[in-house]
């Protein structure tokens, strides 16, 4: 195996927000990573000690890590040459009932759209670190994923990758039907090997602005009864979800509630004041709340920008200088930069390649 550099720095460990370091994380999914990366030769005494952790740390199944220890045993295993498809062997081999508590409430919920309903509510069980917005817009249903922390592109594909077909295959299974028109969304460019996966999973594409799963087509299947569906269990799943949100530290969330109010209206994008009298905070207590988070206004916006130019482009009644203003940009020629610095495409070629 072709080992790569770490590309988790000492400057990037000190970077993390504080809630990156408080251990309320399942140290089942890096088990999962770490027994993924055993079946490519590496030991998981290999890995741990390549990441700077007690040998230890994985022997409790319930145990609970920090998101920095998580990511450094992900670094570890990366940079001692294990591939980056391993995110998708990962997100296959994860069962609904990995997930916890939350996997058997979406699995006992009445119809999928409960499920989605509760998955929202409680997706800070499971994906710390990420956040979890459901669109729907006509006839698709869009579930992006972004990260909360700044993290070296390498590492954040490989969690996206590894979250989006989890995901996908836990909606499979609930739905217990295929649907042609669904896709998933990935930013990264497509890795080496990915062949191996591609008849396991929907169309993906890969760098695209935003990470997502894009349902298409009837919707309808969102309420119809599930054969799993459990009322009884469904209670006692959503209770031990109640218990063990009220026992997690309640970080800020400030950083949520900027994205879901980061949209453009007639006037763009609100200002950082705007925001900030939104969330009833000063303008100075608004910056120096997402300093500790490791964010600012300008990463926010630009995550926002990039997340929207995906959605504006695929409206053809919107040409592209309009697509660029709704999103700030009075000069073209800087948007098209910008989109090229997300994609590696312009937006016109990004748009051709979207047509059937």
């Amino acid at each position: 195996m072709a080992r790569l550099s770490s590309t988790l720095h000492a400057d990037a460990l000190n970077a993390l927000p504080s809630w990156a370091r408080q251990a309320n994380q399942s140290a089942t999914y890096p088990r999962m990573f770490v027994q993924v990366a055993e079946r490519h030769g590496l030991s998981r005494a290999q890995i741990l000690a390549s990441a700077g952790l007690p040998e230890t740390l994985l022997d409790d199944p319930a145990g609970r890590l920090s998101l920095q220890a998580i990511w450094q045993i992900l670094d570890a295993i990366l940079t001692l040459g294990c591939p980056t498809t391993l995110a998708f062997e990962a997100g296959l081999s994860m069962p609904l009932t990995a997930h916890g508590s939350l996997g058997y409430a979406l699995m006992c919920a009445n119809t999928p759209r409960q499920a989605i309903n509760i998955l929202e509510r409680f997706w800070h069980l499971r994906g710390r670190g990420f956040v979890l917005t459901v669109e729907q817009s006509g006839s698709e249903l869009f579930f992006e994923v972004s990260v909360e922390a700044a993290l070296p592109p390498t590492l954040r594909d490989v969690q996206l990758n590894a979250i989006l077909t989890s995901m996908y295959q836990a909606m499979q299974f609930m739905m217990a039907m295929q649907r042609s028109d669904d896709e998933i969304w990935l930013q990264g460019t497509e890795p080496d090997g990915f062949d191996r996966w591609r008849e396991q999973l929907p169309t993906v594409r890969f760098s695209m602005p935003r990470a997502g799963i894009s349902l298409q087509g009837d919707l309808s299947v969102l309420d119809q009864p599930l054969p799993t569906a459990n009322p009884e269990a469904l209670a006692q799943a959503l209770g031990q979800c109640e218990r063990e949100s009220a026992m997690m530290a309640d970080d800020s969330d400030i950083v949520r509630r900027i994205r879901a109010a980061m949209t453009p209206d007639s006037h763009g994008y609100p200002t950082p004041e705007q925001l900030a009298a939104t969330l009833h905070l000063t303008p100075r207590t608004f910056r120096r709340r997402l300093q500790e988070q490791g964010q600012s206004y300008q990463q926010l916006l630009e995550e926002a920008r990039r997340r929207d130019s995906c959605r504006l482009l695929m409206q053809p009644e919107l040409e592209i200088r309009q697509v660029g203003e709704l999103l700030g940009y009075t000069d073209p020629a800087n948007f098209t930069r910008a989109f090229k610095g997300w994609t590696g495409r312009t937006p016109s070629q990004w748009r051709q390649a979207q047509q059937p």
